[in-house]
């Protein structure tokens, strides 16, 4: 089941386990119950502190991690390897008494909580955002008896993932009920559930900082460690560090890194900035810039946090297509990732927006996953690089419809097809599909600030080549700037830019 490398990491992890801990199990004689029993037994011939014992659960296979005489509330229906794998070993050490990694005052939260709270996440194994979700809820079931969680694996129960009407990951529901999708924090999760509480007091007395970086991407994190290594007070605003690299997969042009994954460089990029003396204040959101003595950040949480200078690094999200239907079949049909909801749409027929080079890389991921893959492109050609061209024209099942106005996504409810409109001829089609994958690009994080700093007609901040905007002493970097290329290593260069440029404003000035 696990390869040697992974068996000897593993192995490592297992020898922190604090306590004994028991597996409860549910198997049949199907094959995903194979691949779970076969799992599980690895993983208890691994340590002399884990025990197998059977155990009764509404589905099967399932399998729970618990302290001897004791339910945890924790449970894996299904096989939780690929992303989900860190899960599990994070939950066989939490149960054993190993201290999760939380912020003191959410555990504090988590505790005051009214129970019973009783939580199923569906999931895909291939989803780099579902592990964030699965392990708040497992932390949560280890913190407060009264809560539980299930993890249940999406295409190791299809159909009920279907009668629930999941079509895209996470999906939770609380106490049987639909609870949240997409991905969340422990924090967010405690913000839905009326539980979690801004000390706004505390960020208004907050001290004027040097440097204020408003957003934790790459471009962000880049500026807090060139500002914080000068010495001078640096803080980060961001709603959740990482930024959009969080929903990357794979990333194959980072220098010096022949590959790595998204979640995996975010959490980098938060490790390197937290070895400085930098104030990082996730999870929450700007509202406006104002230059009064110092410049002051308004947050929506209503929060003023002051500072002789400020770095915008708000970064970019995906560019929706604006069209009837794509809002209200969102998560109904309706995807932005086809890495974490592409195999939720197995065997059916859907759609990419979006000839280029994160179109047609959706493409081909997803031709390998559904039945069949159309994609439809504005303009007369794909401007995707020419060896994805080739590679999509390669398969068999994907077909390219180019000169092709997405005019309407339509269903009941959830999607059961787009309409378009052939710019050539102005005649109207339809294709029936289970699912539209949006891949058209990206717009900048900018709306919030107006008429703060001049911006361009695509609402990019303009700035020069010190990462100075038109108001003395603001500095942009990164993806809501008009940098002519949205690059991860180019975000970085010019964070590290507009962090220099404002510490010789400081200087200066």
């Amino acid at each position: 089941m696990l390869d040697q490398e992974i068996k000897s990491q593993l192995k490592e992890y297992l020898q922190l386990l604090e306590n004994d801990i028991v597996l409860k199990v549910s198997f049949g004689a199907d094959d995903v119950s194979k691949e779970a029993e076969e799992l599980v037994n690895e993983i208890a011939g691994m340590s002399d502190k884990i025990t197998i014992e059977q155990g009764e659960f509404p589905r099967t296979p399932t399998f729970s991690v618990n302290r001897p005489g004791e339910d945890s509330g924790i449970a894996f229906a299904g096989v939780p390897l690929g992303h989900e794998f860190t899960s599990l070993v994070l939950a066989l050490l939490q149960v054993s008494g190993r201290p999760p990694k939380a912020d003191v005052k959410l555990l504090e939260q988590i505790k005051q909580l009214q129970g019973p709270l009783h939580f199923e996440s569906y999931v895909s194994l291939s989803c780099h955002n579902c592990p964030d979700v699965v392990q708040a809820l497992n932390l949560m079931s280890v913190v407060h008896p009264a809560i539980t969680h299930t993890m249940i694996e999406g295409s190791a129960f299809k159909e009920e993932a279907d009668d629930n009407g999941v079509m895209a990951v996470p999906s939770v529901f609380l106490n049987g009920e639909s609870f949240v999708n997409g991905r969340q924090t422990l924090k967010s999760i405690l913000e839905k559930l009326g539980n979690t509480t801004v000390d706004v007091s505390g960020l208004n007395d907050k001290e004027a900082f040097d440097v204020l970086v408003v957003g934790g991407g790459p471009a962000g994190a880049s500026a807090a460690i060139y500002a914080a290594r000068k010495g001078i007070r640096t803080g980060v605003v961001a709603e959740r560090f990482g930024g959009q690299v969080q929903d990357t997969m794979g990333i194959e042009n980072f220098i010096t890194t022949k590959y790595t994954e998204g979640p995996k460089l975010a959490a980098s990029l938060e490790e390197h900035v937290r070895d400085y003396e930098v104030d990082i204040m996730d999870s929450m959101r700007a509202k406006s810039l104002e230059k009064k003595d110092l410049f002051e950040l308004e947050l929506e949480n209503g929060a003023t946090l002051k500072s002789k200078t400020v770095v915008l690094s708000t970064g970019a999200r995906w560019r929706n297509i604006g069209v009837p239907g794509e809002a209200e079949f969102k998560n109904k049909g309706v995807a932005y990732c086809p890495h974490c909801d592409g195999p939720i749409f197995e065997g059916k027929d859907v759609a990419v927006i979006g000839g280029g080079n994160s179109g047609i890389e959706a493409a081909i991921d997803l031709a390998g996953i559904v039945k069949h893959v159309t994609v439809l492109e504005f303009l007369p050609e794909l401007k995707a690089d020419k060896v994805l061209q080739e590679r999509v024209y390669s398969l068999p099942n994907v077909t390219v419809i180019t000169n092709a106005r997405t005019s309407e996504i339509y269903g009941d409810q959830k999607v059961q097809g787009l309409r378009y409109v052939d710019r050539e001829t102005e005649e109207e089609h339809s294709i029936e599909l289970a699912g539209v994958f949006v891949q058209i690009g990206l717009v900048p994080n900018t709306e919030w600030l107006e008429d703060t700093v001049e911006r361009s007609k695509f609402g990019e901040i303009i700035v020069d080549k010190r990462g100075s905007t038109n108001i003395p002493g603001v500095f942009a970097a990164g993806d809501c700037t008009d940098s002519a290329y949205k690059q991860i290593i180019i975000s970085m260069g010019s964070g590290a830019t507009a962090a220099l440029g404002a510490f010789d404003h400081l200087i200066r000035n």
